[in-house]
């Protein structure tokens, strides 16, 4: 597994658009965000569709045609030097295939983040446009919107990723349930949507010779168990290097989280540091993807060769 392209860091000033390629966003939370964004000296655009419902299926912000044309013509926009999810949701899976890849890599590369739903978008940045992307907080997010820590990781991610090339735990996190030093290109997000989009056009294909981050919100153990066990038996997990699990916010009692991780990938053979501090948690970290690293699981790091950003 190969390093990825790393797009050119912002600058004050840097024009990024606002896209949901998921779920709706409530009006009040997108001024929010907004509002730090340009706090940070950004010039932030909304797609048109951003505040759509879509009125049969209101779990969506518009039609997938609304919610694929607002992330092409902002990606394809030459004064857009970044695209970032306002939140994540369901529904990047089936707008995914709607997007023109060739267009998108004319653009050129550029800066794209999100996490959760938008875990679909980053396999398909990987696979289809060769781009490192950074699995970090929407930008209308609740924890984004109220947590110091997760702003400022973003933020300094974006400005200055030099000075977060080691990625360090989020206290009382980083425990390393199989101990190791593994190097390799960071890959992953969302268990539940790495599952759910085997075998389809723009996923990776497996996990091999890479650092797999996971994480999830809102599943039980044994659906967490199931999602691992459909990655165990198509062998999309062979050859992983090592693991870095995120957050699993109401999933459960730790203890129990502990014993199906032990349970179904321990028999890997390969390094695992559980409680690392990104996804759905309280001052999440930001974490590159398609760059390569080295995790150390008991210093609970996970360290970039080059900036995320170049």
């Amino acid at each position: 597994m190969n390093q990825l392209v790393r797009p050119p860091r912002l600058a004050p000033g840097a024009r990024v658009a606002v896209v949901a390629p998921s779920g709706p966003v409530p009006e009040e939370r997108l001024e929010a965000g907004l509002d730090i964004l340009r706090g940070w000296g950004l010039d932030p655009v909304v797609a048109p569709h951003v505040l759509d419902r879509q009125r049969e299926l209101d779990y969506l912000a518009g039609t997938d045609e609304q919610r694929a044309a607002d992330l092409q013509a902002a990606w394809c926009d030459p004064s857009v030097a970044a695209v970032l999810c306002a939140r994540g949701g369901y529904g990047a899976q089936r707008m995914v295939d709607l997007l023109d890849w060739a267009a998108m890599r004319a653009a050129g590369p550029k800066v794209f983040a999100g996490f959760s739903d938008v875990t679909v978008l980053h396999q398909a940045f990987a696979t289809r446009l060769g781009l490192v992307t950074l699995y970090g907080p929407a930008a209308a997010g609740v924890d984004f919107l109220k947590n110091a820590r997760a702003q400022g990781h973003l933020r300094a991610t974006l400005f200055e990723p030099e000075s977060v090339r080691t990625l360090t735990a989020v206290p009382p996190g980083g425990t390393a349930l199989v101990p190791g030093r593994p190097r390799g290109v960071t890959l992953g997000g969302c268990l539940s949507l790495l599952a759910s989009d085997l075998g389809t056009p723009h996923a990776r294909p497996g996990a091999r010779g890479g650092l797999l981050l996971m994480e999830d919100v809102g599943e039980s153990p044994y659906r967490l168990d199931r999602y691992l066990t459909q990655l165990l038996r198509t062998g999309w997990l062979d050859g992983a290097a090592g693991i870095v699990l995120g957050s699993w916010a109401d999933c459960g009692p730790r203890e129990g989280l502990r014993a199906v991780f032990a349970d179904r990938l321990g028999g890997l053979g390969v390094p695992v540091v559980e409680e690392f501090g990104f996804g759905h948690s309280e001052g999440a970290l930001t974490m590159p993807l398609g760059a390569v690293a080295e995790l150390d699981t008991e210093a609970g790091t996970l360290t970039l060769d080059e900036p995320a950003l170049s």
